[in-house]
């Protein structure tokens, strides 16, 4: 075990995955030369050449297109999108060609290929760079979607997207780059998709989470624990399929459920969550869901404001009593 940071975890997965499998490919703006807008494709370039570190032009629906396309003529491309809000420009290469090709052909064809993109609010970029978009890609089937919270899971995830023959959009939190943890020096390291993690063990309410708000929720239960109350923290990791089993004997363990996530509360996530607890454990619940959400704002440029808008250690600990309390 090495202790590196969340990027350089991502960089360490692109290279191996490089040096293990020769059809494995990157693309994007400013990936080769530049290096990448947040430093993830590093010294690629160096190491594997430009026919396989390729440099596009600003255009988001050209870059998902060949993407298909090669992944199509059996190649493993891994695109980088400067960031999931630039994603919306690619919607129709991604919604209506890449989730939907193995379908329409019958099985008959693969496409083993990796969108990664970064995306969250709390960096002071306003509304239009500062969304959190993961529920638009889990309503549409046909792709996995993941979004780890660790440098661990975010290796683990990145190589298993990059082998898998499906088409995997690969989340990555903005403020998460800079996070340290211990991550597996084994090129052969991988994290299952479609897999939860219990994060940390408790018996009086469940903290489910992803991404950034893993590591808050960690944080408050962290502080809880030195007022008397265990929480458990499951981190879904893989929101696409999402591990329901997991979840549930988390659930059936506590019955008190504190659901967190960063994306906008109507018709988010957490409302997903919600409804498959309600629909298998009802009956075991002690109190009613709590749902800890992003406001239902465009983004504010202001920090304070911005603050206030994403779910932050304190609110979840509020809600946390809140369940205990039975205050709603």
């Amino acid at each position: 075990m090495s202790e590196m940071t969340y990027r350089d975890a991502l960089n360490l997965a692109l290279k191996e995955e490089m040096r293990h499998d020769p059809s494995v490919f990157v693309l994007g703006e400013d990936v080769a030369l530049y290096e990448g807008s947040f430093k993830v494709t590093r010294g690629l370039l160096a190491e594997f050449g430009e026919e396989r570190v390729r440099d596009t032009p600003i255009s988001e629906n050209t870059i998902i297109g060949v993407s298909v396309g090669a992944a199509m003529g059996g190649l493993r491309p891994v695109a980088e999108l400067m960031t999931v809000n630039f994603a919306l420009l690619a919607m129709d290469q991604i919604i209506n060609h890449m989730a939907k090709i193995r379908f329409m052909f019958g099985g008959q064809t693969f496409l083993p290929m990796t969108i990664r993109m970064p995306g969250g609010g709390g960096s002071q970029l306003g509304a239009q760079h500062s969304q959190s978009l993961e529920t638009y890609f889990m309503h549409c089937p046909g792709m996995h979607v993941l979004y780890p919270s660790t440098p661990a899971d975010a290796k683990g995830l990145l190589k298993s997207a990059i082998r898998s023959n499906n088409p995997v959009i690969f989340l990555e939190h903005e403020l998460l780059y800079n996070s340290k943890g211990e991550v597996p020096e084994d090129p052969d390291f991988l994290v299952p998709i479609g897999k939860a993690d219990v994060k940390r063990q408790g018996d009086q309410v469940t903290i489910i989470a992803y991404a950034r708000m893993t590591i808050l929720a960690l944080q408050a239960a962290e502080e809880l624990a030195g007022e008397g109350v265990s929480c458990e923290v499951v981190d879904l990791r893989s929101l696409a399929p999402l591990d329901t089993e997991t979840v549930l004997a988390s659930v059936r363990k506590t019955g008190r459920v504190v659901v967190v996530e960063e994306c906008w509360r109507t018709c988010g996530l957490g409302a997903e969550i919600t409804s498959i607890i309600c629909e298998n454990c009802f009956d075991l619940l002690q109190t009613p869901v709590k749902r800890v959400s992003g406001l239902d704002v465009p983004m504010p440029y202001s920090r304070k404001i911005e603050k206030i808008c994403i779910p932050q250690a304190d609110t979840i600990k509020q809600a946390v009593k809140d369940v205990l309390t039975g205050n709603y």
